[in-house]
């Protein structure tokens, strides 16, 4: 490890003795239910998140959502800095499994590895980032006041955390989003000290439409219907060819359903539409595409209406995101820990703030993979080196980033 300086020794050596601290954080967020929707479980973990906060010194203020889970916002303040704007720490404690499956799948370690549901997607990510506010709240070192976001509906699109996040990201000097980092290919962390995080994520936006026939017996009167099923059949291959994978944009009809009776001529149907995109010059133009076709006629007599469920903006480069990644992955080599840097075609809520013209770097949790699944795993030896790391980052980006 190169040389620290004496305030940077003294918050990472704390850390470094709090790695049983972590666990113990991360078994009682992964064994507490917060699907996106169960909005008690969400607000159940959340208070999790704020009692430790708490505990540790931080101020505490509950952004509340009358649908889906309040916000929590943690302030470790510092009034002797010169520049007020806080460094923002960001995570969402929500994941994507149904209700009941901490219980189905409680918190285990195999080996190096911590399973259980979002204990990487992106649970890790919230202890470390709680641990770190914890260390500068006891030991001090950081020049910035310091900002924990803590939200509750990332998996969703973000529908209600959207504004509070891009107002945090206003008053911010930079972000570090710590959904988990990842190992590169072929590497083992114990043994090469290697992690990837994120430099650039594509935007995303969720769409339904809803298609309108006209009923008939499909016997009797056949051709005095006009079938939703059949207008909608024949729009999927021209939405599905709008994908342009060099430019790298993705058109994906995931569901569909319609129809009223296997004997009846469909009055309904409806799809739903997953668009990817890289730039968010392509984003108008690409939705514009799709609502032409979706919208446009095929069956005689049908109609369509598109509408927009849920978005992300994509995390694009710029030159201030990239010194901040150059202060992290110098914090990084201070541990003997080689980082690189990857885009990725996964969106999460890095873009609104990025898209606020924050520098913001993501992916800066402790390594894990496999996420959305039941094989979803956590490196516990991460854990301390990526706490240690993000708050090296923390102290070094509080002073160069203008």
């Amino acid at each position: 490890m190169s040389a620290l300086t004496p305030e940077e020794q003294k918050v990472t050596e704390w850390l470094a003795g709090r790695k049983e601290g972590m666990v113990a954080l991360l078994r009682e967020l992964v064994d507490t239910d917060s699907g996106s929707y169960d909005k008690a479980g969400v607000d159940r973990a959340g208070e999790v998140v704020a009692r430790f906060h708490r505990a540790n010194g931080l101020d505490v203020e509950i952004v509340p959502d009358a649908r889906f889970g309040d916000a929590v916002r943690a302030r470790l303040p510092n009034p002797s800095a010169n520049d007020q704007r806080p460094v923002l720490l960001l995570g969402h404690r929500d994941t994507v499994f149904p209700q009941g499956e901490p219980t189905r799948r409680p918190f285990t370690i195999k080996g190096t590895r911590a399973y259980g549901p979002g204990v990487a997607d992106m649970k890790g990510g919230i202890v470390i980032s709680a641990f770190v506010a914890a260390a500068f709240a006891e030991c001090g070192g950081v020049a910035a006041p310091l900002l924990m976001l803590t939200t509750s509906d990332e998996e969703i699109g973000s529908p209600s955390s959207r504004p509070v996040i891009e107002a945090a990201a206003r008053e911010s000097r930079c972000v570090f989003n710590a959904e988990p980092s990842r190992l590169p290919a072929g590497t083992d962390f114990a043994k090469d000290q290697k992690q990837s995080v994120t430099s650039g994520r594509k935007g995303g936006v969720f769409m339904r439409a809803e298609f309108t026939g006209r009923p008939a017996h499909s016997g009797a009167n056949y051709e005095k219907g006009a079938s939703a099923i059949v207008d909608l059949g024949h729009k999927i291959p021209k939405l599905q060819g709008l994908t342009d994978l060099e430019k790298g944009i993705t058109v994906n009809v995931g569901l569909i359903g319609g129809g009223q009776t296997v004997n009846t001529v469909a009055p309904h149907a409806w799809c739903e539409i997953d668009l990817r995109y890289v730039t968010a010059a392509q984003r108008d133009e690409m939705v514009g595409k799709i609502k032409a076709i979706i919208e446009a006629p095929v069956v005689p007599e049908t109609t369509a209406v598109l509408s927009i469920k849920g978005e992300f903006l994509p995390l694009e480069r710029s030159p201030e995101s990239a010194t901040l990644y150059d202060t992290y992955r110098e914090a990084a080599a201070a541990f003997g820990i080689g980082v690189t840097a990857e885009f990725t075609g996964g969106c999460a809520d890095s873009g609104f703030t990025a898209a606020q013209g924050t520098p913001t770097l993501c992916s800066v949790g402790p390594i894990g993979g496999m996420a959305h699944t039941p094989d979803e795993f956590l490196e516990v030896e991460s854990l301390v080196p990526a706490a240690q790391v993000l708050a090296l980052a923390v102290m070094r980006a509080a002073v160069r980033v203008e």
